[in-house]
């Protein structure tokens, strides 16, 4: 065992990341022109209330479908923030309310803690009674938040609901069983192996957690037998060191009947969007992934062309 993955160091060091994602910088502000309104709002969950920002474009009017957004940042940065421009280039461009979730992260809020946050969120983000429509419910993360979005959609599988139209799956952590040095390595790559240690000892205090079905669902077994699971969007980058996990997920998902698309992104790493390695390249993704929704969604049809008024 090295010394990073020893619970009392990597929890001390995730600590310290946690408090320093709270004074990053602003995020980047490549959508800083569309204009949205945002509210804050706690949303009630088996392990209390969970900070989560509603995001809405300006005029947006009757019942539109909901979409819960998942941060990432390894499981151990509480940094909803990031997700700012991808929500409002979302509620802008798909037609739908976001829901930014600001769930609990390691060493304080560890598995199972964070996904059972999230699925709480979707069932609630789901209920007859929000001002929008739960019936139209999709949900989607990047990197870790990838992780706890594929494990919620596997819980509302299980638990029988809440329906979701759409699972966007960006570049996400789907197998913590395999040591991240053991990974393929697909050109230079950004993502360090000091990192994973931490976060996966942070997160995952008994280190047989990691082969769980809700942890790793691209390891071994534990995507057999998930025919019925939301339909999914599987999108990855060509220089992650997680590719080849997001396509071994992707063909579970197409056995299961429920692979909407699998998507690697040439030349770019992990996090290229957050990162803003490309501007243009983020561009085109977030439109890719905007049209899916509205397909899923049911939106697509129901656009106006503000040109044609």
């Amino acid at each position: 065992m090295s010394l990073l993955s020893r619970p009392f160091v990597a929890d001390s060091i995730a600590r310290a990341l946690s408090a320093l994602s709270g004074l990053a910088p602003p995020p980047r502000r490549q959508f800083a022109d569309l204009a949205v309104n945002t509210t804050a709002i706690s949303v009630p969950t088996r392990h209390g209330d969970v900070p989560c920002t509603i995001y809405r474009a300006p005029g947006t009017t009757g019942r539109t479908p909901v979409y819960v957004n998942v941060h990432g940042g390894a499981f151990i940065m509480r940094y909803p923030e990031q997700d700012d421009p991808w929500c409002r280039y979302l509620a802008t461009h798909a037609g739908v309310t976001v829901v930014n979730v600001d769930y609990g992260t390691a060493p304080k809020c560890r598995f199972p803690v964070p996904v059972e946050q999230v699925y709480d969120v979707l069932t609630w983000a789901a209920a007859a009674e929000r001002d929008w429509d739960g019936e139209r419910l999709c949900v989607g993360g990047q990197s870790a938040g990838g992780s706890l979005t594929a494990a919620a959609a596997r819980l509302a599988l299980e638990e029988g609901g809440p329906r979701i139209a759409l699972q966007v799956l960006h570049y996400a952590v789907l197998d913590l069983a395999t040591p991240a040095k053991d990974k393929p390595v697909h050109g230079k790559t950004f993502l360090p192996l000091w990192l994973s240690e931490i976060a996966d000892t942070a997160y995952l205090r008994d280190p047989a957690q990691r082969r769980h079905r809700l942890v790793s669902p691209a390891w071994g077994s534990n995507a057999d037998g998930i025919e019925g699971i939301a339909p999914a969007l599987v999108i990855t980058a060509e220089r992650d060191r997680l590719r080849s996990e997001a396509a071994t997920y992707a063909r579970k998902l197409e056995e299961a009947g429920s692979l909407v698309e699998y998507r690697e992104v040439p030349g770019v790493d992990h996090g290229y969007d957050i990162l803003d390695e490309s501007a243009e390249v983020t561009r085109q993704m977030y439109e890719f992934i905007a049209d899916h929704v509205k397909r899923a969604t049911g939106t697509a049809s129901a656009e106006r062309d503000p040109a044609a008024e």
